[in-house]
């Protein structure tokens, strides 16, 4: 069946329905498309949808990562409503709802979660948040080496619909509960039904994470072994739990969008751009913008040191933009470049002096270049006859070309 996110005419059909029209109008979607459709309404509107939709459906409309402003939700509805939804949350989404909760509200949901879910939660919440253990779900599906492969899918299918993820069977020590082997599911069920789950697959040492690895590392180590979900370990060898390929994602999306953010030169912001106060723009924007100006200032107090040379040769100052110009495009080349090699870990800030002694020929060479162009660009205009650069057109050339270079 094809369905597809909620038009804007529906959007606001959802915001004036009654419940039943607003259930029957999302029976057919998926919750992500929901969740999309949720953050087109304002708080009061997505409370509506939520409470008129059947609950298992709110859990995993609530359950999206791509679902904006979870915590106005949370905090608005009812407790007796809210109680219920969050315990229902996969562990990680429990985790990322909490950090964006109030303190006050944070603290009062928590005295009145059941035992289990408060205990894991607490847990969770004391891992950094960029770290694999603050991504991590515990919801992970583990067994004993003695198990057969039969008792193994017998069980998967009893208990697999309450697990996030069945990426792979995580046998573990009867006795220590340590991690023994890594199987996957496509093994599990290729394998004899009487083999023992501990004899199947290759054996070789699982692929782990410590759970204060920081989750950039987590998605290297998942790309570099073509894997699903990696178990996090801790320094004992007992599983904490697993980090899934997908939370990966949208945990490198966020990072990434915040590193583009300062990139261009401006505090990074969680909201989405339309959902930013014409305040909050300004006060994200205004600190670097005067940081850079003052810099820039000081290209003003040069240029006043050298204000008699420059009223003896004014045809000069119509170059200055240019060579500015040019020396910061270089520059954003250099940036991107060793950015990118920094993000893929080809070089790191030990690398400096290897960096350093490839942009330094690499400037000069593009210098070079430029430098060619601006002296010839000078002479030709003084042959034709489009400018008259005076009696002195080499040396301006000259002049321009050494500033390029530079």
């Amino acid at each position: 069946m094809t369905t597809s996110a909620p038009p804007p005419g529906e959007v606001l059909f959802l915001l004036a329905g009654d419940p039943d029209d607003i259930a029957s109008a999302c029976a057919d979607l998926l919750p992500v498309d929901i969740a999309d459709g949720i953050n087109d309404l304002p708080v009061e509107g997505g409370m509506r949808v939520l409470t008129a939709i059947p609950f298992h459906l709110a859990v995993q409309v609530v359950d999206e990562p791509s679902l904006e402003r979870r915590d106005e939700l949370i905090e608005r509805l009812e407790d007796d409503f809210a109680i219920p939804l969050i315990q229902a949350l996969s562990a990680d989404q429990q985790v990322r709802l909490f950090r964006d909760l109030k303190e006050s509200d944070r603290v009062r949901l928590l005295h009145v979660l059941d035992a289990p879910t408060r205990n894991q939660l607490k847990l969770l919440l004391s891992f950094p948040p960029q770290s694999a253990g603050g991504l991590m779900t515990t919801e992970f599906l583990g067994v004993p080496p003695s198990w057969t492969a039969l008792q193994v899918r017998l069980h998967i299918a009893q208990v697999g619909q309450a697990k996030e993820t069945v990426y792979a069977i995580y046998v573990l020590d009867e006795k220590t509960q340590k991690l023994l082997r890594v199987v996957s599911l496509r093994e599990v069920i290729m394998a004899q039904s009487e083999m023992a789950i501990g004899q199947i697959g290759e054996g070789r040492k699982p692929v782990t994470v410590h759970p204060l690895t920081d989750r950039e590392d987590v998605a290297r180590r998942i790309s570099k072994y073509n894997l699903l979900a990696i178990p996090v370990v801790d320094d004992a060898g007992h599983v904490l739990g697993i980090c899934t390929v997908d939370d990966l994602i949208d945990a490198l999306v966020s990072e990434q969008t915040e590193d583009v953010q300062k990139f261009g030169g401006m505090t990074a912001t969680d909201e989405p751009y339309m959902d930013l106060s014409l305040l909050t723009l300004v006060k994200k924007r205004a600190g670097w913008l005067a940081a850079l100006f003052l810099g820039e200032m000081l290209t003003a107090t040069a240029m006043g040191y050298f204000e008699h040379e420059i009223s003896r040769a004014v045809v000069l100052a119509l170059f200055i933009p240019l060579i500015i110009s040019s020396g910061g495009n270089s520059g954003s080349q250099a940036t991107s470049l060793i950015i990118r090699a920094m993000a893929l870990s080809e070089v790191t800030l030990r690398d400096w002096w290897r960096v350093a002694a490839r942009e330094l020929p690499t400037g000069l060479a593009l210098g070079a270049i430029l430098g060619t162009i601006g002296l010839a660009r000078v002479e030709l205009w003084q042959y034709l006859g489009w400018y008259d650069y005076g009696v002195h057109h080499l040396l301006v050339g000259l002049t321009v070309s050494i500033a390029l270079v530079g």
